[in-house]
């Protein structure tokens, strides 16, 4: 049987303007101007001030609807929508002197990687079809300058995606002519075949003859570092021509197409800060970019509109109200969009200037060491906000110093505690290790047992693994690797 009863029971909900500050935290200086400009395009009662507004200006879209109040508003406050043109107090109160005018800095794209080498291609006396059959080629090269894929593979792919015939052979030919082009090395594929392209393109010395036979034929012995085994097959070559064979080896790039980003990278290295915080005299400034980030206001004529209709006799009109309707259903969306603007500012405000307090001493001195173990919380702690509310604060957003640009997450790390009671980051750890690993003797390296007793030297319990796991994460070999010929 259906029944109906009453029940008291207790929500939470969030309101529009909270909806949309959660949403504009996790955006970037770049975005949140994208949405403003958006949302400018989308709702026809926002309005960016002009820099040229007068105060007077602004001052004449003020209405004082007092004497209104007992009038019949059809359930709506006229000064609920006519407060927003006053100047937006969104506009951050800057932590910094503002006598200084600031730009910003011109950069220039770069010629990628692949660019690089098609230009050189169209050097060359190629018909039509084998230029097309080399761009290809060129195209499958990865950022590192190898050529992965076999000539049988690219010679199928050829055939059935571009409709050109070319045997596996006119591909190992073009591959070839693509190998002389520069960075040398490029198009190898492997690394071993990449030394040797570098090695023939060299002039010819008895090193780097032998470097040419090492690699040909004991190339695995070389990369395991078995050098007695290199000795003893190789009887012709004494420890010291192996020594110089091993460093004309380490003088190639294993790498060749690292020297170039591609377009992706290049656009993707010129970030944008959202904080820009610098160093003066002990003191910190910090403030946020906002050059192209405009103030919003309600436009004038929506104002005038309901000052209309308030004053209006003839309130029934259907066209009128629909038209009220939508006004204020623009003008709520406005003051939320406005309001969620504001309250981002603030946070993000507040969230740097507990950053700053507890990360002082790396800002004024740009060293690593000093910087401390910060976790969200204690974020939070210092400002207020809730830990998710710091974490999308944190999220893909950049700070400029005066030591470099470094992503918000860089500032965040867990510590250990010395034997001293003292929290160190993690960072400084790592520090720690790459220092004790640049000062040990190169023949008898460092094992990680070894560390782990220089760490306690120091004051620091550190297990094993953990020393070892941080030093793969720092692209560290092992001992093992590490040692260098007597």
């Amino acid at each position: 049987m259906i029944r109906q009863q009453l029940a008291q029971k207790q929500q939470q909900k969030l309101s529009p303007t909270q909806i949309q500050q959660i949403k504009m935290l996790g955006l970037n200086s770049l975005e949140i101007e994208n949405l403003i400009i958006q949302e400018l395009e989308e709702n026809p009662v926002l309005e960016e001030i002009s820099d040229t507004s007068s105060e007077t200006d602004r001052d004449e879209y003020e209405y004082d609807n007092s004497e209104d109040k007992d009038n019949n508003m059809d359930d709506f406050s006229l000064g609920d929508y006519l407060t927003e043109d006053d100047v937006p107090d969104y506009a951050l109160n800057q932590h910094y002197k503002t006598d200084e005018k600031r730009g910003e800095i011109p950069y220039s794209e770069l010629e990628s990687f692949r660019e690089y080498l098609i230009n050189q291609l169209q050097l060359k006396y190629l018909s039509e079809e084998k230029r097309r059959m080399g761009e290809y080629i060129i195209g499958n090269i990865d950022d590192n300058g190898y050529l992965r894929r076999t000539p049988e593979a690219l010679s199928d792919d050829l055939a059935f995606q571009y409709d050109i015939n070319a045997s596996v052979a006119e591909v190992r030919e073009m591959i070839a002519l693509i190998q002389q082009f520069d960075p040398p090395g490029i198009g190898a594929n492997d690394v071993r075949e990449c030394l040797l392209l570098q090695l023939q393109r060299k002039e010819k010395t008895p090193v780097r003859e032998w470097a040419i036979i090492l690699l040909e034929n004991y190339f695995d012995a070389f990369s395991q570092q078995r050098y007695a085994t290199i000795l003893r097959e190789l009887n012709g070559l004494s420890e010291k021509n192996l020594r110089s064979v091993i460093k004309e080896i380490t003088l190639l790039n294993p790498k060749p197409g690292n020297a170039w980003g591609n377009n992706m990278e290049t656009k993707m290295s010129h970030v944008t800060p959202d904080f820009i915080v610098e160093a003066d005299n002990g003191e910190l400034f910090f403030y946020l970019p906002e050059e192209n980030i405009p103030e919003l206001h309600v436009r004038r004529e929506y104002n005038d509109l309901l000052k209309d209709y308030v004053h209006s006799t003839n309130k029934e009109s259907a066209s009128k109200k629909d038209t009220i309707t939508f006004v204020k259903q623009k003008i709520d969306s406005a003051k939320w969009f406005i309001e969620a603007i504001k309250q981002r500012h603030k946070t993000l405000r507040k969230t740097m200037a507990a950053i700053l307090e507890i990360q002082r001493n790396f800002f004024l001195t740009g060293d690593e060491s000093c910087l401390k173990p910060m976790k969200l919380r204690d974020v939070s702690a210092l400002c207020g906000y809730d830990i998710s509310t710091i974490s999308r604060v944190s999220t893909s957003k950049y700070v400029q110093t005066n030591w470099g640009v470094y992503p918000l997450r860089f500032f965040f790390s867990d510590g250990i505690t010395s034997d001293d009671g003292e929290n160190i980051s993690i960072r400084e750890i790592k520090a720690m290790l790459r220092s004790f690993i640049e000062q040990e003797d190169r023949n008898k390296p460092l094992t990680d047992d070894a560390l782990v007793g220089k760490f306690r030297e120091k004051g620091y319990t550190i297990a094993r693994r953990t020393v070892a796991k941080y030093r793969e994460q720092m692209n560290i070999q092992i001992a093992r690797f590490r040692k260098e010929m007597i």
